[in-house]
């Protein structure tokens, strides 16, 4: 994989992040819920952000549904 595909994956990734962080911020989880959401991403970007978005605050409606 070049340096140009791999920069640009990290870009994506770290967009998600962001934009994970921001739905996280305006969720009405408790303080306590969005802090560990938070870290959980920023210390393990991939895998939080899969994490969250399967298990996350609406995770549980998303995955019953299917």
């Amino acid at each position: 994989m070049g340096i140009e595909v791999g920069g640009l994956l990290g870009l994506i990734i770290l967009a998600l992040d962001i934009w994970a962080i921001i739905k996280i911020f305006d969720s009405g989880a408790s303080t306590g819920s969005k802090v560990l959401w938070i870290i959980l991403i920023l210390l393990l970007p991939v895998l939080g952000l899969i994490l969250w978005w399967l298990l996350g605050p609406r995770g549980g409606k998303r995955l019953a549904s299917s």
